[in-house]
């Protein structure tokens, strides 16, 4: 089974290099890497260029966003199983992989996902949030819950059937791609309890009050669209982060 991971990635020359060598110390051998680079002008694509590993797909063009920057990613990989390492983050260790492959060693599973752990830019050692989603089950939904995004693998098929990110939301595109998968597509996942991500904190949906604002309107946008719920939704999602915190 090749499992196929993304990278995209605008000038994040300072931890890109983080990103490409947790991926190449994965155990799991059969990974198809391809990383979708923006048109980087800071020595990100330098970082890229250090780590020769014929694994290593690169393509260097200009995008509009970052979920244009992972279909494009998407639309490229060869991987029967396709997941994403964003630049700011890492694996957990180096089994992740094959932990997925594992999972998905069940036909009747369409999907796989792990924990997360929010970690400070500085230090990558101190553990800031802790996200432990637990099974999914589709009552949940309405209640805000969703799996942790860069911890999603998903078979080629998925994507096929159901689409890829919708451009039109900025933010959350991820959030309203989840919902559609699980709800219109009715996709099984497997619960893997390990923490797959180390993901720094200051992410983009957080960057400043204009964002959370827009990331909730966005976020308000996929509830609806899903047909999961409505304002009620949208508060318990927000308010099951506060016992994240260590």
């Amino acid at each position: 089974m090749r499992i196929s991971v993304i990278t995209a990635v605008y000038n994040r020359n300072a931890v890109v290099g983080d990103a490409v060598d947790s991926v190449l110390r994965q155990t799991y051998r059969d990974i198809d890497y391809v990383i979708q680079d923006g048109g980087s002008t800071d020595g990100t694509l330098a970082r890229i260029a250090e780590r020769k590993d014929p694994r290593i797909r690169l393509c260097s063009e200009r995008d509009d966003g970052l979920y244009d920057a992972i279909n494009r990613g998407i639309a490229r990989a060869s991987g029967e199983v396709i997941g994403l390492m964003h630049s700011d983050d890492v694996f957990a260790s180096d089994d992740v992989l094959a932990r997925v492959a594992e999972a998905l060693n069940d036909p009747a599973v369409d999907g796989v996902y792990g924990d997360l752990d929010y970690v400070s830019t500085g230090d990558m050692s101190r553990t800031i949030r802790k996200w432990r989603s637990g099974g999914y089950a589709p009552e949940k939904l309405r209640r805000g819950w969703m799996p942790p995004h860069p911890t999603l693998y998903l078979r080629r098929s998925v994507f096929a059937a159901w689409g890829a990110y919708d451009t039109s939301y900025r933010i959350a595109a991820d959030y309203d791609a989840m919902l559609r998968y699980l709800v219109r597509g009715g996709i099984r996942l497997a619960y893997v309890p390990k923490v797959f991500v180390r993901m720094r904190v200051g992410g983009e949906s957080n960057r400043s009050l204009s964002k959370i604002l827009t990331k909730s309107r966005e976020d308000y946008r996929a509830i609806r669209a899903n047909g999961v719920g409505g304002l009620r939704t949208l508060a318990l999602k927000n308010l099951s982060k506060i016992g994240q915190f260590t």
